[in-house]
C-alpha cells in the first residue's frame, strides 16, 4: 500500500467529479475446477453453491470502497472457469441449466454480469465444447447476466475454421431467439482470438486455467480524462501528446491499483491484475472517438485514424505499467460502436465502415465490438468477418475478438437501442460478397511461422 501517494489521490478526485473517471470494474474470479457431477441439475445447484458463497460479499465490499474513496465501481463482476470444462464431467447434451445456475447466482450477489459460459476451441474441440456452443442460443435467451465467449484462433494454433462457420450459424440462432429484444443475445456474445486467463471486462471474461482458486481483478477507465488532459495541452508535437496520456494513465492505473488492492484485503482473496484499457460509455465526454478528434482529425475514422489510436494505445500501456504491480487483461483503448458516443456519430457520418474499424484493431485492444449489422446477413458472412479479425490477432500475437449484432428485422440506416452501458448503434452496412466456398472449406488455418517461438 506505500505505493500510494496521497497527491496523486486528490488530483484523481478531481478527475472523477470532472471527467467522468472511473473504476469500470471489479471482477472476481472463482475456479469450478473442482465440481464435478453426472446430473447436470446436481452440476448446476453445486456451480450456484459455490459461486454465492465466494461472492456473497463482492458488491458490499465495492460499495463500502466507492463511499470510503468517493470513486465510482460501475461494475462488480463475477467470472467462472470455462462453463465447458465443467459441463463435461456430466452426461448432459445441453449446458443451458449451467448458465441459469449462473444467472440465479449473479442475482442473488448482486453482480451486474457473470462471464464464463465459455469454450476454448482454438485447437479442436473437446468432449464438452460442442455441447456448450450449441447450447450459447437458448443460454443468451433464457438469461439476463450470463455472459459466453468462444476462443477459436490463436497465435500457436492458428484459425479454427470450423468453430468459426460454426460461430456464424450460433450468432445468427442467438439473434432469432432474441429478436423481440432486438437481438440483445448477441451483445453477451464473444468470438475471440488468443483470449487471456485474467480479463475482467466483459463479455469475454473468464476464470482461466492457471489463475488461483480466487482473484480480484480491476479494470479501470477514463477517457474523457485523457481527452481532457490532451486538450490542456493545446498545440504541441504528437511526441508531447504521447507524454501527456502516458501521465494521465499513470494517475488513473494508480487509482485502480488501490482499489484493487483494498478489494482483495477485505475480501480476503488474492489480488490479480489492473487492466488499464479505456472503456469507453455512451455519456457525453467519455469516448475514446473524441480523444482521436482532439488529437486532430475532423471525424474518427478519418485518414490518420489508425496511426493516432497506435499512439494512444501505446502511451496508455507505457504509463500504466510503472503504477501497477501487475498489468494483465487486455490493457489498451476500446472501440466498441453502441458504447462510444463518438463512434456513433462518425459512423452515422459515414466517416466510419466496419472496414476502417477492422483496420484500427490492428492497433488496439480487442476488436470488431458492438456492430449492429442488417438482420438478413448470412451466417457465413458473420463467419468471414469473424474469420479476418481472428487472422489479424493470429498474425499479430495480439488479443483480438468479435462482438457483433445481426438485429433480425432491421436493415442499413436504422437504429438499435440496447440501453444501460450498451447504449445504441446505427446498423452498419457489411460487404455481401460471398465468402460461403471458404467457411465451407473448414479445417484449421496453420500457425504463422513466427508462433514457433519454442
Amino acid at each position: 500500500m506505500s505505493m500510494i501517494n496521497t497527491k496523486d489521490i486528490l488530483e484523481t478526485i478531481k478527475m472523477i467529479e470532472e471527467e467522468h473517471l472511473d473504476i469500470r470494474t471489479i471482477t472476481m474470479g472463482i475456479s469450478l475446477r473442482d465440481l464435478a457431477a453426472d446430473d447436470i441439475n446436481v452440476l448446476a445447484d453445486k456451480v450456484y453453491d459455490k459461486v454465492t458463497r465466494r461472492a456473497e460479499k463482492l458488491v458490499a465490499t465495492g460499495e463500502q470502497i466507492e463511499r470510503e474513496l468517493g470513486i465510482p465501481i460501475i461494475n462488480k463482476r463475477i467470472s467462472v472457469t470455462p462453463i465447458a470444462m465443467v459441463g463435461a464431467t456430466s452426461s448432459a447434451n445441453s449446458y443451458v441449466p449451467l448458465a441459469k445456475a449462473l444467472d440465479r447466482a449473479a442475482e442473488t450477489t448482486g453482480v451486474n454480469f457473470v462471464g464464463g459460459f465459455s469454450a476454448l476451441v482454438q485447437k479442436g474441440f473437446a468432449k464438452g465444447d460442442e455441447i456448450l456452443i450449441n447450447s450459447i442460443p437458448e443460454a443468451m435467451a433464457e438469461t439476463n447476466l450470463v455472459c459466453s465467449s468462444v476462443n477459436v484462433a490463436s497465435t500457436k494454433a492458428g484459425v479454427n475454421l470450423d468453430a468459426i462457420g460454426l460461430m456464424g450459424r450460433i450468432i445468427k440462432q442467438t439473434a432469432e431467439l432474441t429478436k423481440d429484444n432486438d437481438s440483445m443475445g448477441c451483445s453477451k456474445l464473444v468470438v475471440f482470438a488468443n483470449a487471456v486467463d485474467d480479463n475482467p471486462f466483459m463479455a469475454g471474461a473468464f476464470h482461466g486455467i492457471g489463475e488461483p482458486e480466487t482473484v480480484i481483478n480491476v479494470g479501470v477507465s477514463g477517457p474523457g480524462v485523457v481527452q481532457s488532459a490532451i486538450r490542456r495541452a493545446g498545440d504541441c508535437s504528437i511526441g508531447e501528446v504521447a507524454d501527456v496520456i502516458k501521465k494521465t494513465a499513470f494517475k488513473i492505473t494508480r487509482m485502480g491499483q488501490l482499489v484493487g488492492a483494498l478489494a482483495s484485503q477485505r475480501l480476503g482473496v488474492p489480488f490479480g491484475i489492473v487492466d488499464l484499457s479505456l472503456a469507453p460509455t455512451p455519456a457525453i465526454g467519455d469516448s475514446v472517438a473524441r480523444i482521436l478528434e482532439e488529437v486532430g482529425l475532423e471525424v474518427c475514422g478519418g485518414c490518420g485514424t489508425t496511426a493516432i489510436l497506435a499512439m494512444l494505445n501505446d502511451a496508455v500501456k507505457k504509463g500504466g505499467v510503472m503504477a501497477s504491480s501487475y498489468v494483465g487483461g487486455l490493457s489498451g483503448a476500446f472501440i466498441p460502436v453502441s458504447e462510444d458516443q463518438g463512434m456513433i456519430d462518425a459512423v452515422t457520418m459515414g466517416a466510419l465502415t466496419i472496414e476502417k474499424l477492422e483496420a484500427m484493431t490492428c492497433v488496439c485492444s480487442v476488436g470488431l465490438d458492438m456492430i449492429a449489422i442488417p438482420g438478413d446477413t448470412k451466417a457465413t458472412t458473420i463467419s468471414g468477418i469473424i474469420a479476418d479479425e481472428m487472422a489479424i490477432g493470429m498474425v499479430n500475437q495480439k488479443t483480438t475478438a468479435v462482438r457483433i449484432i445481426p438485429v433480425i428485422g432491421k436493415g442499413v440506416g436504422e437504429t438499435v437501442e440496447f440501453g444501460g452501458l450498451l447504449g445504441y448503434a446505427p446498423i452498419m452496412p457489411v460487404n455481401t460478397f460471398s465468402c460461403d466456398a471458404f467457411v465451407n472449406r473448414g479445417g484449421r488455418i496453420p500457425a504463422p511461422i513466427h508462433s514457433f517461438k519454442n
